[in-house]
């Protein structure tokens, strides 16, 4: 029996475990990366354990995220990720130099090597054929001490892509149709591997968007094969040699299949408030628009601004509507620049932002209140835009330049009939302008050790948990619904996310968007419990969404389901993560009811009493030994430091 990407990739990382869907594995981790908003975070913990130089092929620090200084806190943050990355052998990307997932790509990316990224679009890479995985700042700290990463084996699921894409639709429409059909649950616990005929047509820019997206399905990650076109575009970049050919061998096997002809493929839009609100751009009539925002991880590369600008030159945006455009690189912005398209973009009133994640996370450009925005992005949850009450709808750079024309939602192909416009098929370049000069490489070892790392006053020492103690009991503190964004337990926004370093001061937003009363209810009952639905804890990797639940004392989370992510982060710092047995029982506990669960053992059954309602309820979990000893340990820090001692 022969083996697909996947398993190729994970067999030769293999260090622990069996290729076994379901299994508990560990692989062995070539490439870490890390963003400022989680960065500051995972450089902490990788300071707390004491090894001088980091231990993978290859690790990055970039800032792209907290890059709005309206005071010293982000200043102060960036200056300790340079003095950080000099000290332990780390490359530091420098603002401006661009958005991870984008820069990663360009300079970085190598078929058939492992990637783990301190944000939930590290799949991203999987464009260029890496297993590239998002995870918490503590397991990014982990692999860069040189420990394997653990996770449950995947299943594979092949979409397999038949056709071509028609003018007027690309890379996002392909994974809008694959979140249609999966949902935002979909992908969890799997990989999408992705292969047919169609993919000798596909460019890494759109595989790299495709990839990207696969987050918003709860997948452990995306790839494609490495092929000519992987091949082709490493040459671009300078990187000919980094590239080897990876395919599925002929009799591979995979768990599931899917087939999307994009012959039939037309343009896509999420609706509000998630990527998987999925229809199609031709029956949405009528909708006006009030602000259009490209960029982000998902759409921000060379061929994308390069569509938007051929739509846009020689015409003006729509009245009563705000444009904002933001290159993915300093290479695309540079390109851009030298042969024009800048120009055609600002000459159509396009807002330029500089080359950083920005309205993505809510860093700027809000939309008005009740207004619409339409966004090339990967997420529309309620509130992220900065703005309550806007609704965010995710399309294609086609589809967005279309609307930013019309002043209206719809589908690209009709609003270039409508305007005059003809398709141009955008030709990647044989040769992109590489300047490296906004990334740092660390001195040698012997001046590492000279480095003296700055410390602003906002970043504060990390919270020490005791260990899991043989009884948990309190209150109910919050009952949630189902797909429960790490937005909503930990909010993002130029507000937020410069205290990501400052474990006392975010906690007092956690739940904001929910209940602005939790973090005073939480302390003033001494901690408690929170009660999931299905797919708690979905979107982000940022492990501030369990540390600082962690710190006003939440004591376990009971939910029907959990994202991969996020239940990794509640282990790495002792919160409990349970799931109901029967997910009916979830009806059987309110708000404030009071709650005890014996913890003893929690290798064997776990009973839940609802010390209010005078009933027991029966839960479980999916922990491994590992993820157990961890959790009794009191977190992974806690149990890295025993296992030392």
């Amino acid at each position: 029996m022969g083996l697909n990407v996947t398993q190729k990739i994970l067999k030769s990382h293999l260090v622990e475990g069996e290729l076994t869907p379901g299994a508990k594995i560990a692989i062995k981790i070539d490439q870490t990366l890390t963003q400022d908003a989680t960065g500051t975070m995972a450089y902490m913990e990788f300071e707390s354990l004491g090894i001088p130089r980091v231990k993978t092929e290859l690790s990055v620090s970039y800032v792209d995220h907290n890059t709005l200084q309206t005071d010293f806190m982000n200043a102060d943050d960036h200056q300790y990720l340079q003095s950080v990355a000099a000290k332990h052998g780390i490359v530091f990307s420098r603002p401006g130099n661009g958005i991870c997932h984008q820069v990663h790509l360009e300079r970085f990316g190598v078929p058939g090597k492992t990637l783990l990224g301190s944000d939930s679009h590290t799949p991203t890479q999987g464009g260029l054929g890496m297993i590239a995985i998002g995870a918490g700042g503590l397991d990014v700290a982990l692999a860069m001490a040189g420990q394997p990463f653990h996770l449950e084996c995947p299943a594979v699921v092949n979409v397999r892509l038949e056709g071509k894409l028609q003018p007027w639709v690309s890379g996002k429409d392909i994974i809008l149709e694959v979140l249609r059909r999966l949902t935002v649950k979909g992908g969890v616990g799997k990989v999408i591997e992705y292969s047919g005929p169609a993919l000798k047509f596909l460019s890494v820019p759109d595989r790299a968007t495709i990839t990207n997206m696969g987050a918003e399905l709860g997948a452990t990650t995306s790839v494609f094969p490495s092929d000519a076109k992987t091949r082709e575009f490493l040459k671009a970049e300078g990187r000919e040699k980094a590239w080897k050919e990876l395919a599925a061998d002929a009799d591979a096997v995979y768990q599931e299949q899917l087939v999307i002809n994009l012959d039939k493929l037309g343009a896509l839009v999420a609706q509000p408030h998630m990527p998987d609100n999925v229809i199609e751009a031709r029956k949405l009539k009528g909708i006006k628009v009030t602000q259009v925002a490209i960029g982000s991880c998902t759409n921000s590369s060379y061929r994308d601004l390069m569509i938007v600008a051929h739509m846009l030159k020689g015409r003006t945006v729509a009245a009563g509507l705000s444009l904002f455009i933001s290159p993915g690189s300093k290479q695309v912005y540079k390109m851009m620049s030298d042969n024009g398209a800048l120009s055609a973009l600002i000459n159509a009133g396009a807002r330029v932002l500089e080359s950083a994640c920005g309205p993505c996370i809510g860093m700027g450009a809000a939309p008005n209140s009740e207004g619409v925005s339409v966004r090339t992005f990967n997420r529309n949850f309620k509130g992220r835009s900065g703005t309550a009450d806007a609704g965010v709808y995710l399309v294609s750079p086609e589809t967005a330049a279309a609307a930013a024309l019309t002043g209206t939602i719809m589908d690209p192909a009709a609003a270039a009939k409508k305007l005059g416009i003809k398709h141009k098929s955008v030709a990647l370049p044989g040769k992109y302008d590489i300047n490296d000069n906004m990334i740092i490489t660390p001195p040698a070892p012997k001046k590492s050790a000279e480095v003296t790392v700055i410390r602003g006053p906002n970043i504060k020492p990390l919270p020490a948990f005791d260990a899991l103690p043989a009884t948990l009991s309190g209150p109910v503190l919050l009952k949630t619904g189902d797909n429960i964004t790490t937005d909503d337990i930990m909010p993002a926004g130029a507000k937020v996310l410069p205290l990501r370093s400052n474990i006392p001061a975010i906690s007092q937003y956690v739940f904001e968007r929910v209940d602005k009363t939790f973090p005073s209810r939480a302390k003033d009952a001494g901690g408690g419990f929170i009660i999931g639905g299905d797919n708690y804890g979905q979107g982000s990797s940022r492990e501030h969404a369990a540390i600082a639940p962690k710190y006003l004392g939440v004591k376990a989370v009971i939910a029907k389901s959990f994202a991969r992510i996020h239940m990794a982060n509640l282990i790495n710092f002792g919160i409990l993560p349970l799931v109901f047995t029967d997910k009916a029982d979830y009806d059987k506990i309110d708000q404030g009811d009071q709650l005890e669960l014996e913890t003893g053992d929690i290798r064997g059954a776990i009973t839940l009493h609802n010390r209010t309602r005078g009933i027991t309820i029966p839960v479980t979990h999916t922990m491994g030994a590992r993820d157990m000893e961890v959790m009794q340990a009191g977190g992974t820090l806690a149990h890295a430091a025993r296992a030392a001692s």
